[in-house]
């Protein structure tokens, strides 16, 4: 008997499923870039329960015939494409003509299409197979898919929270907005209109409208090209910064990518100027002639190839950096972002040879045979200054290289958790602050988790909140900066078989903790360390910070001895 069998048609296209929709935005995407290769100058979404019971997307493109309709749902059935050349200079959006086959074989498809209003045809797929075709009157397309993966029940429990699906959505109706500036976009969940963006008339004008004036007018423009490779760059100036790169953009032809070695070339153009924990805000939008191009390289097309991948990274990072130098055109080099070590005036140093010198003591006493201290009762603690949040601690056990900023981390991460931070601050004139979208219907959504925290926040409309107070260790941060790493944390927290709510509290109090803690530019003195040491002992985890770091490193007598080879 043959154990090899050619699998049944329904079975490929679940598996071809299994590629191209990986979640509800992946549908969205799809279905979106159809839209838009149909010539549509107006795209309406309409989602409910995060895209898992109804996702609509209707356009006033050109529409199909009964039978391109019927056929556009065969597996590899496109209008992109005829023959293998046509592969080598791509220039819409879709082109593989898989998706539908894949969308339809896991949910039920309903489509309205007429190429020119009036008499139409609508039709029904449940699962993949054709139930009804009929004649009805619409105007351009409409394409209806409920109950995703309402057949592969194994895909569907692998689905996220609501609130991150709808987060991931948003994101994926934000990146096509940017990218076709040209064409209206509406977005609703769930009966909600979250995103209204009537035609721009250029990229700053959407940028506008998706992220306010705020983040606009913190960016510096920028173009230029080389040979067949066009670049317009609007990158943040290096006071517009984000602890993740969330807020980091890429386009080429029109189609958002993703590219490691792009992301590295504008991250060089940025180095130097920025702390290295810290990320940039940039949209890049690309043209390449498509014959220097393979964007045929993932089933998503998120991914391309470039034929000269060493070019496109060299034109990107003197583009964004001369974006940054013109910036400060008045130094003859753009002002270098200094170490910690480097930061530390005057009374700094003196202070880090002060501890040099009582760690210098500290040895000279082992060396007479006196007793050594009992760091943890001491109100201040000898140490050396290494660099960076790094400093060491000799002890009676030994040396304790410390990690100062991880320290601190820990602890206020469970001080928040347990409740025992200081009270809230109330802001006499309280901030106001734009968000982008997704991540304000995330805060939105979590006001009474926030509140817990000692964050009072309340909706102002038009993708803005109003901060009134804030945990009193958090009176210095930037209430923009703090709410969107704040966002991006309830938007993906950290998974750890705690139920949602749980993983999301953790999540906000990780980055909360992140936000009080001292950094790599503040030196603390023997007080504020012995401080650290002493909460830390009493910390229920205190070997690691609330991201998995070590807080501490200690060196035996014997392992020193052993590193000496002894």
């Amino acid at each position: 008997m043959n154990r090899i069998a050619v699998l049944p048609v329904n079975l490929r296209n679940k598996i071809a499923a299994g590629e191209v929709v990986e979640r509800p935005a992946s549908v969205v995407k799809e279905l979106i870039e159809n839209s838009l290769d149909s010539g549509a100058g107006r795209i309406e979404i309409e989602t409910a329960r995060a895209g898992k019971r109804l996702i609509r997307i209707s356009d006033n493109g050109c529409g199909m015939e009964r039978e391109d309709a019927i056929l556009a749902f065969e597996r590899y059935a496109t209008s992109k494409i005829k023959e293998e050349e046509d592969l080598y200079h791509i220039e819409t959006m879709g082109f593989r003509g898989e998706a539908l086959s894949s969308i339809a074989s896991v949910a039920k498809v309903r489509l309205n299409t007429s190429p020119g209003g009036g008499m139409g045809t609508c039709l029904e797929i449940i699962g993949g197979e054709l139930k009804d075709v009929r004649d009805c009157g619409c105007t351009g397309t409409t394409m209806e898919v409920k109950d995703l993966f309402f057949n592969t029940p194994a895909r569907r429990k692998f689905l996220r929270s609501e609130t991150t699906e709808n987060s991931h959505i948003v994101d994926t109706v934000t990146r096509e907005a940017l990218a076709h500036w040209s064409i209206g976009f509406i977005l609703r969940m769930d009966g909600d209109e979250v995103m209204d963006l009537p035609p721009a008339s250029s990229h700053e004008e959407r940028i506008m409208q998706v992220f306010g004036k705020g983040i606009t007018d913190s960016l510096l423009a920028a173009e230029g090209s080389d040979g067949p490779l066009a670049v317009r760059a609007f990158v943040g100036q290096a006071t517009l910064l984000r602890n993740n790169r969330n807020s980091q953009y890429l386009f080429l032809n029109g189609r958002p990518i993703k590219d490691q070695s792009i992301s590295y070339a504008v991250s060089r153009g940025y180095e130097g100027l920025i702390p290295r924990e810290k990320h940039p805000v940039f949209f890049l939008f690309l043209e390449a002639d498509p014959h220097t191009v393979d964007v045929n390289v993932h089933p998503t097309k998120r991914e391309v190839r470039f034929e000269d991948k060493q070019a496109v990274f060299e034109t990107v990072y003197r583009i964004v950096r001369g974006a940054l130098w013109r910036k400060d055109a008045s130094s003859p080099e753009p002002r270098e972002w200094e170490s910690s070590e480097a930061e530390r005036g005057p009374a700094d140093e003196g202070f880090a040879m002060s501890a040099f010198q009582q760690a210098g003591d500290m040895q000279q006493r082992v060396s007479e045979g006196l007793p050594l201290y009992e760091s943890r009762t001491m109100d201040a603690l000898p140490f050396l200054y290494i660099g960076d949040t790094l400093v060491a601690i000799p002890d009676k056990g030994g040396l304790t290289v410390m990690d100062y900023h991880a320290a601190h981390e820990r602890i206020n991460y469970e001080r928040l958790l347990k409740g025992l931070e200081a009270p809230s601050h109330r802001f006499l004139f309280p901030r106001q602050v734009q968000l982008p979208v997704r991540e304000y219907r995330a805060v939105m959504e979590n006001l009474e988790l926030l509140r817990g925290m000692g964050l009072e926040v309340e909706e102002f409309g038009q993708n803005t909140v109003i901060v009134r107070a804030v945990p009193e260790f958090l009176i210095a941060a930037e209430p923009e900066s703090l709410l969107n790493d704040l966002a991006a944390s309830l938007i993906n927290p950290v998974r750890d078989g705690l139920d949602p709510v749980e993983s999301m509290r953790k999540s906000v109090a990780a980055r909360l903790a992140c936000h009080s803690s001292i950094r790599g530019r503040e030196v603390p003195d023997g007080r504020r360390i012995a401080e650290l040491m002493k909460d830390l002992d009493s910390a229920e985890n205190p070997h690691q910070c609330p991201h998995g770091r070590p807080t501490r490193i200690a060196f035996s007598p014997a392992d020193l001895k052993r590193m000496f080879r002894k």
